[in-house]
Order: structure tokens, then C-alpha cells, then sequence
């Protein structure tokens, strides 16, 4: 199959994936913002993307799109490198036209798997997972209070600013490296990508940012102490 077997197909994949991921973060980031504003109507959005048969669908979906894009990163990872052969270790000094981030955009992926981690542990598994099962141990709309409980606490909230930012350092090389596998490039257009691209990536960061961060000086919320620290 082409999209596996050739370098532009997994490419197109990578590329695919990763612009509905971003698309989707754009969506949870305005209903975080949501919080900030009114509990009730940030709940009312928790209830209506609980256990109903479209949001598990788009669960899966977004599962399936998370876990391709992992997969084929390592994977493109692994044959670069298998394709520099010993060339990699010959190199002493990085190009210095090459981003930061596409430098790293292994180890910044590493710290996005592990901070959804973090996050599938603070809210997913108290929400969603346990309406699907049905538990009856956690109070499965109430997202307003585990903001509260999660980013009330300084270690919690400092994990998710690393996150973010490694979100955003990804994000600025994987924007417009995504449209341009897409043929959406050019002399013109390419600087206009990254332009947009890093302008787009700021203001996910900020949008997250700034909910984390109010609710971690008491600028909202502030009825549940947090007890993890």
C-alpha cells in the first residue's frame, strides 16, 4: 500500500493525523476557556461528551489519530536514522539553519505522550472511562471540580506548563511541515506557513496557559482545596 510503503505516503499520514489533532485541540482549548467563565456551562459541555454513543465514537477517532501519528513518527524517526547510517555519529555540530524543534521533535514527542498520560489520569479516567463502566465512584460531569483539584496543585500545574510548551515547540515545526508535505507550499507561501503556523501555536499555548494558570492563583474556582500536595 502506498501510504505505508513509501516515504511521502507515511509522510502524508504524519501530516493528515497531525492537522485533525491540532483541529481537535483547538476545540478543547475554547471549552476550557468556557471554565473560566461559567462551571455550569463548562459541565453542561462535560455531560454532553460523556458516555453517548457519538462521543465514544469520536473517542475512538481521536484514538486512532493519536496512535497513528505516534506509530508513524517513530517509525519515520527510525528510518532516518537507519538511512544517515554512520553519518549521524560523525556529525559534531547541528545545522544551523535547522529549527530546535525539528532537531527534537522525538524527545518533545516523548513529553506530549507522557503528559496525555498525566492528563487521561486526571480527567478522562474520572470522567468518560468511568461512565463507560459505570462505576458510580466518581462524579463523572462535574470537570469543573477536577480542574480545580488538578490545577489547585503547583506540582500538577508546573507538569502542565512543561506539556504545553513542548505542545507548542511541536506544534511550530509540525504546522507548517504538515501543509508542506501537502504540496500547500512554495517561495511565498512558505514563510507565510510558518508565520501562521507559529501565531496559531502561541495562541493554543496561551488559551491553555491562562486556565491552568487562573486556576492555579485562585483567579477562579477555589471552593475544592487540592490535595495532592
Amino acid at each position: 500500500m502506498w501510504l505505508i510503503n513509501s516515504s511521502i505516503g507515511r509522510k502524508v499520514i504524519m501530516s493528515v493525523t497531525g492537522i485533525s489533532l491540532i483541529l481537535f485541540m483547538t476545540f478543547h482549548m475554547c471549552m476550557n476557556i468556557v471554565a473560566l467563565f461559567s462551571a455550569e456551562a463548562y459541565n453542561m459541555i462535560c455531560e454532553f461528551l460523556g458516555a453517548n454513543w457519538y462521543a465514544l465514537v469520536a473517542t475512538a477517532g481521536l484514538g486512532a489519530l493519536m496512535c497513528l501519528h505516534f506509530v508513524f513518527a517513530f517509525w519515520l524517526t527510525i528510518l532516518n536514522r537507519k538511512a544517515r547510517g554512520s553519518e549521524g555519529y560523525s556529525i559534531t555540530s547541528k545545522p544551523a539553519k535547522v529549527e530546535w524543534a525539528s532537531q527534537n521533535m522525538l524527545v518533545l514527542g516523548l513529553i506530549i505522550v507522557l503528559g496525555l498520560g498525566l492528563h487521561f489520569a486526571n480527567f478522562w479516567y474520572h470522567m468518560q472511562f468511568q461512565d463507560i463502566v459505570r462505576s458510580g465512584a466518581a462524579d463523572t460531569t462535574n470537570g469543573y471540580l477536577y480542574m480545580e483539584q488538578t490545577f489547585g496543585c503547583p506540582v500538577f500545574a508546573a507538569l502542565y506548563v512543561v506539556w504545553f510548551v513542548a505542545i507548542w515547540f511541536h506544534l511550530t515545526h509540525g504546522f507548517w511541515s504538515a501543509l508542506q508535505t501537502l504540496g500547500l507550499d512554495g517561495k511565498v507561501w512558505f514563510k507565510r506557513w510558518k508565520l501562521i503556523g507559529n501565531i496559531y501555536a502561541t495562541i493554543l499555548l496561551l488559551g491553555f496557559l491562562v486556565v491552568v494558570l487562573a486556576f492555579a492563583f485562585g483567579l477562579v474556582g477555589g471552593s475544592c482545596p487540592s490535595s495532592c500536595c
